[in-house]
């Protein structure tokens, strides 16, 4: 006899289990997991999300969370956004977990990539538990799009940053550059900001421009999670520079080679990157092919003349122009911000094996 509480009551533990998995963090190395265990008359036992790396699991978290209210999770059903990981790393396993407090049905949204953590509906299936898989799988892929990008491509996702004119000016021809966007919009860069794992400019930008690449809260300090603050390019920085201030570590790759900046960046468990370092860096990124999002501020201003938001990068002809989907529009004050990603069947573009960054 099966004991599973029935679809509906399945579909609603999913969406409360992607809620609860959007409480944790969106910066670090860890995927955002949320997890609803379920009796067999669908009454729910526990409940509990990932709070970041070297905290229990959504899994663990939720089977804590039952054991204190008193309840008995042997025949529960575990609602889990993420396959559960089948390998030890700063916690146990949390195939493991579940076996052992009894649960015999596991819905998951989506597979676990990693080649490590990967293969605990396998385990679990080979012990006897009842699996069901791609619930929600949808808005469970979007909630840890950065970390399963990182784990099937090997290396962080990208996200191209620019603030422009309506002409697609970054600056004027006198170089000046603040403010092209308005308060509400800058403050919304600093919200991504927190979000992420690590900020790139080049050594150029860093010179000329002298940011001190943090995440800052509307009232103007510091956030609670502050990025790896990239430098890319072989000239020293000053010692007076703000990157030497408060904020997050810095690194300094004194390389032109997008795909060595990839691989670094990758070692360091870095998932989200934020290219923000002006037109060379940006062109050298979509020259490499290794762009997956842009984020566009734009401006109602125009300029006519001044520096262009990236610089020429191989493409001659409009065939040839990489095109990309727009997934959000966003108003902030005056300005507005379009999301796009890659669209939807677009091949990726050739690319040359390395692809060097030109020192803006």
């Amino acid at each position: 006899m099966d004991h599973t509480p029935q679809a509906p009551t399945i579909d609603a533990a999913m969406q409360r289990a992607l809620d609860l998995a959007a409480r944790g963090p969106a910066h670090g190395p860890n995927p955002r997991v949320g997890c609803v265990l379920l009796a067999p008359d669908g009454t729910t036992l526990g409940e509990g999300w990932h709070r970041g790396a070297g905290t229990p699991h959504a899994e663990v978290a939720a089977l804590t969370d039952a054991h204190t209210r008193g309840h008995d999770t042997r025949g529960a059903t575990a609602v889990v956004t993420l396959e559960p990981c089948n390998h030890t790393g700063r916690t146990g396993p949390c195939t493991r977990a579940l076996l052992d407090a009894g649960i015999t049905h596991l819905v998951h949204a989506i597979d676990d990539p990693g080649a490590t953590s990967g293969g605990g509906a396998a385990t679990l299936r080979a012990h006897g538990i009842h699996v069901q898989a791609g619930t929600r799988a949808t808005e469970a892929l979007e909630l840890v799009r950065h970390w399963h990008h990182a784990l099937t491509h090997h290396r962080p996702w990208v996200t191209l940053k620019t603030a422009i004119t309506l002409d697609g000016r970054i600056a004027a021809p006198d170089g000046t550059s603040r403010w092209i966007t308005g308060t509400e919009a800058r403050t919304h860069a600093h919200t991504v900001r927190a979000r992420t794992d690590a900020i790139a400019v080049t050594t150029g930008t860093a010179l000329a421009d002298d940011p001190a690449l943090t995440a800052r809260t509307p009232a103007g300090g510091l956030a609670g999670h502050q990025p790896l603050r990239v430098v890319v390019g072989h000239r020293d920085l000053p010692a007076g520079a703000r990157l030497n201030g408060p904020g997050g570590e810095v690194l300094h790759l004194r390389t032109h080679d997008v795909d060595e900046v990839l691989r670094v960046l990758h070692e360091r468990e870095v998932r989200h990157l934020v290219v923000e370092g002006g037109p060379a860096l940006g062109a050298a990124f979509l020259a490499a092919d290794a762009v997956d999002e842009l984020h566009a501020y734009v401006a109602p201003v125009l300029l006519g003349e001044g520096l262009g938001a990236v610089a020429p990068f191989g493409v001659t002809t409009l065939a040839d122009a990489p095109r990309w989907h727009t997934t959000a529009v966003e108003r902030f004050g005056a300005d507005v911000l379009v999301v796009a990603r890659r669209a939807p069947g677009e091949p990726a573009r050739r690319t040359m094996t390395r692809t060097t960054t030109p020192e803006a």
